[in-house]
C-alpha cells in the first residue's frame, strides 16, 4: 500500500477514535442546568420591581456571573452544562406578578429544551416577594420539579438573609447559604453548592438520605447579625464543626429577612447527609446556639436617631465620620428617594455655618432634577426638587439649591449622577437608585471622601471599602421601607411569637424535623 495513503488512513482512524472517545466522555458526564432569580423585596416599601430590574443573563452569558466557570477551574469539564436564565436585581419593592411569571416561564422553557437532566444548580437569594404569591422561590422550585421530575438532583445556593419554607426544603436535595455578612464568601458559597452537587452525581450517591429543618423564631436585621462581631461571628463558626464528610455533607443558618411580612420569614437551620443521627444533632446544635445568643445580637456600630448622630458627627475630629442613613438603604430594599434625612440635614443649623464642617450626602434619586442639571451644565446654579416620587410617606420632595460641580453619565445603575454644592454640603442626585460603597464612586465625581468631615450614605452596615475608610461611624435609625426600628413596622402575617417582637416568649421546640425526600413533590 502506498505510504501516503497508509498515513492518511491511520490519521483518519486516529481522528475518528478521538471523536468517538470525546463523544463517549461527553455522554458519561452528568447533564447539569443552571437557573435562578434573586432579589430582596421589602413589602414595607411602596416601590415595585419590574422584569428589567433583574438584568437577566440568558444561555452562555450565565457563565460570566461565576468566576469558577473559568476554563482552567476544573469545574467546566465535570459536566455538560445547560445555562438557562439567571436574574439578579438590586433589592427593592415587591416584584410584579407579570415579571415573575415571565422570568419563570422563560426558565422553564429553556429547561424543557435541555431535558433529560441529571442535576440543577438553583441559585437564588431567598427573600423575593411577589404580588399575590407567598414563598415565590418555593413556587418556582415546585414548577421546576413538575417539569424535570423527581430523579433530578437539585442543589440550592442562597443568601443567609433568605427564607427557607418546608416546601423549598423538601423540593431541593442539597441546600446551603453564605456564612459571612457582609457577604464576602458569596462566590465561595455558590461554588460549594455546585461542587456538592457534582460530587454526589459523580459518586453515584445521589440524594442525601436525610434533611433536618428547624424553625428558629428569631427575626433580626442584617445590621444586628453581622459575622464581623459577636455573637454572629461565633455562631457561623460553628458550622464547619458539625460537617463530617457524607454523614453531614453541609449545614446552614438563615437569618431571614425582616422587611417582608410573610409567614415564612423567621430563622431556619438545616443540615443534610447520610447519617440520620449526625444530621439531627448537627441541626439541633446550631439551632440551640442561635436561640441561646438571641439577646446578644446588637447593631454592628453605635446606633441612635438622626439628631444624636449629627451631634456626634459635629463633635468628632475624625475623618470621615460616616453616618448610615439606614431606613432607605437600597441594598436592603429601600427606594433610594426618601427625602426625610436630607431634609433634616439641610435645615440643621450646625451644618450650615460659614466655614463649617464639610459633608457629602450620597444620595437621593431625582430624574427630573438630573434632567434639569444636564441642561444647565457644570458650573451653573440650580434650584429644583428631588426625591419622594416613589416614597413620599415621611417627607415631600426636597428643594436643593447650589452650584453644579459634576455631572457623570453612563453608570450602569445610577445612569447619570449630579453633584450640587449647597453651602458646606455636596449632595449627589442620581437618575436611578445607587449605593455608594467604594472610594472610586466618589472620586470620579470630584469628591474626596477621606478628607470630608461627614459622609452620609444610604446604607446599613458598611461594605468593606467604606468600613476600612471610616474615621468613625454611627448608624441612624431613619424612616423608610427598611426601617431598622422593627417595632415601628406594622407586621400582620408573621407567625408569632417571634423574637424580638415578643421578647418574653417561651423557649421554642428546637428538635430537628426530618424533611421528606424530593421523591415526592411538595406543593
Amino acid at each position: 500500500m502506498n505510504r501516503l495513503i497508509l498515513t492518511l488512513l491511520i490519521g483518519n482512524l486516529l481522528l475518528l477514535s478521538a471523536c468517538t472517545n470525546k463523544k463517549t466522555n461527553q455522554e458519561a458526564l452528568p447533564r447539569v442546568a443552571i437557573a435562578g432569580i434573586a432579589i430582596e423585596s421589602s413589602t414595607f416599601s411602596p416601590g415595585i420591581t419590574h422584569e428589567e430590574a433583574f438584568k437577566a443573563r440568558i444561555g452562555d452569558s450565565v457563565f460570566t456571573y461565576y468566576p469558577f466557570f473559568a476554563p482552567d477551574s476544573g469545574i467546566m469539564d465535570r459536566a455538560v452544562w445547560f445555562p438557562t436564565l439567571r436574574g439578579h436585581a438590586m433589592p427593592g419593592g415587591i416584584v410584579t406578578r407579570e415579571a415573575y411569571e415571565s422570568l419563570v416561564t422563560k426558565t422553564l422553557s429553556m429547561l424543557e429544551e435541555a431535558l433529560p437532566l441529571d442535576g440543577i444548580f438553583f441559585d437564588i437569594h431567598g427573600a423575593m416577594s411577589v404580588q399575590g404569591l407567598d414563598d415565590p422561590e418555593g413556587d418556582f422550585l415546585v414548577r421546576i420539579r413538575e417539569l424535570v421530575g423527581t430523579d433530578v438532583l437539585i442543589s440550592t445556593s442562597m443568601d443567609l438573609h433568605g427564607s427557607v419554607s418546608p416546601r423549598l426544603a423538601q423540593n431541593t436535595d442539597l441546600i446551603t447559604c453564605y456564612r459571612l455578612a457582609p457577604h464576602e464568601d458569596a462566590i465561595e458559597s455558590k461554588k460549594r453548592a455546585l461542587t456538592n452537587l457534582l460530587d454526589r452525581l459523580e459518586s453515584g450517591k445521589g440524594k442525601p438520605a436525610y434533611k433536618a429543618w428547624i424553625r428558629v423564631p428569631i427575626l433580626l436585621p442584617g445590621e444586628k447579625t453581622s459575622t464581623r462581631i459577636e455573637p454572629g461571628k461565633s455562631l457561623y463558626e460553628q458550622i464547619p464543626t458539625v460537617i463530617n464528610e457524607d454523614d453531614v455533607i453541609d449545614a446552614a443558618i438563615w437569618m431571614s429577612y425582616p422587611w417582608a411580612d410573610e409567614p415564612r420569614n423567621h430563622g431556619v437551620v438545616m443540615a443534610y447527609g447520610d447519617n440520620k443521627e449526625a444530621v439531627g444533632k448537627a441541626a439541633e446544635k446550631l439551632a440551640k446556639y442561635f436561640w441561646d445568643v438571641r439577646d446578644k445580637f446588637e447593631f454592628v456600630a453605635p446606633t441612635t436617631y438622626l439628631d444624636e448622630c449629627i451631634k456626634k458627627a459635629l463633635q468628632s475630629d475624625k475623618k470621615p465620620f460616616i453616618i448610615s442613613d439606614m431606613g432607605d438603604n437600597p441594598t436592603a430594599g429601600g427606594t433610594g428617594d426618601v427625602t426625610w434625612t436630607l431634609t433634616e440635614l439641610l435645615k440643621h443649623p450646625g451644618l450650615n455655618k460659614p466655614n463649617g464642617k464639610s459633608l457629602i450626602y450620597a444620595s437621593i434619586v431625582g430624574e427630573e432634577f438630573v434632567k434639569k442639571a444636564k441642561e444647565i451644565g457644570v458650573g451653573g446654579t440650580i434650584e429644583a426638587t428631588a426625591g419622594a416620587v416613589v416614597d413620599n410617606r415621611f417627607a415631600p420632595p426636597v428643594k436643593i439649591s447650589g452650584t453644579i460641580t459634576a455631572i457623570y453619565e453612563g453608570h450602569p445603575n445610577a445612569k447619570t449622577e449630579v453633584v450640587v454644592k449647597s453651602g458646606n454640603m455636596s449632595i449627589i442626585v442620581t437618575e436611578k437608585r445607587m449605593v455608594y460603597s467604594y472610594e472610586e464612586d466618589f472620586v470620579k465625581l470630584g469628591l474626596n471622601p477621606r478628607e470630608t468631615d461627614i459622609l452620609v450614605v444610604k446604607i446599613g452596615y458598611l461594605e468593606p471599602e467604606l468600613y476600612n475608610m471610616r474615621g468613625d461611624w454611627i448608624m441612624a435609625l431613619t424612616p423608610g421601607g427598611v426601617d431598622q426600628d422593627l417595632l415601628r413596622l406594622n407586621y400582620k402575617r408573621l407567625v408569632r411569637p417571634i423574637y424580638p417582637l415578643d421578647p418574653d416568649m417561651e423557649t421554642p421546640d428546637l428538635k430537628a424535623q426530618f424533611i421528606p425526600s424530593s421523591d415526592k413533590i411538595k406543593r
